[in-house]
């Protein structure tokens, strides 16, 4: 059985757990607790990170970008990473601003502050780097905005990679409370949909204890 293991906030995990599933490939989950530095995950992910999927052929991909472009080579019948070398170089470039410029803006300063800081015991949230993430986070919304009232989708007129990295931290966000949708009404229309599509119900259907997520976290018309 093919395997990915994450941790059920983790944006990069729930990117890859997205493009699994809209490529309608099986796989099972395994929690992996990251700071314990397991011996045993660290030899097939020295970076102690997740996401790392393994195949039923024993192949170990660590790294949510890796994983993503191995599943758009080995089964490219659903393709998500652009036909044309100019919809590739669009599709990873707003990848990568989702999962660079937006993880260290904000996802940094609001989601591990708030659940992975105080499951690793590392202390409380830091207020300061909260309001940072607060700030960034309305300036990215209004960035999403723009792209969806450009185009179809975040990266051009078709569903892409860059559409499940974006949603990805955002879903992870919205599962905390922490996205005010109301000041992004075009950023809003654009995750509704991308959240209504079959690939995001798991999602949708997370629990986390200690965390209860709000009620329109799984209500696909908001």
């Amino acid at each position: 059985m093919r395997i990915l293991y994450h941790l059920p906030l983790s944006p990069y995990a729930r990117k890859v757990r997205l493009v699994l599933a809209e490529k309608r490939l099986p796989f099972e989950l395994r929690v992996e607790k990251t700071w314990e530095r397991r011996p045993e995950y660290l030899a097939m992910n020295p970076a102690g990170t997740v996401p790392t999927l393994t195949e039923d052929n024993g192949l170990v991909i660590p790294h949510s970008n890796t994983i993503c472009e191995y599943l758009d080579e080995a089964y490219p019948d659903i393709c998500l990473i652009g036909r044309t070398l100019g919809e590739r170089v669009e599709i990873r470039s707003v990848t990568a601003w989702f999962d660079e410029r937006f993880a260290h803006e904000v996802s940094r300063n609001l989601l591990y502050e708030k659940t992975m800081k105080p499951v690793a015991r590392r202390g409380a949230p830091d207020a300061a780097r909260l309001r940072e993430g607060y700030a960034a986070l309305r300036l990215h919304l209004g960035y999403i905005g723009w792209l969806a009232e450009t185009n179809k989708y975040l990266a051009g007129a078709n569903l892409s990679l860059a559409d499940f990295a974006a949603a990805a931290h955002l879903s992870a966000l919205d599962f905390i409370g922490d996205v005010d949708w109301s000041i992004a009404p075009a950023a809003k229309e654009w995750y509704a949909r991308i959240k209504s599509r079959p690939s995001f119900r798991a999602l949708l259907a997370d629990r986390v204890s200690g965390f209860n997520p709000p009620p329109h976290y799984a209500d696909l018309d908001f």
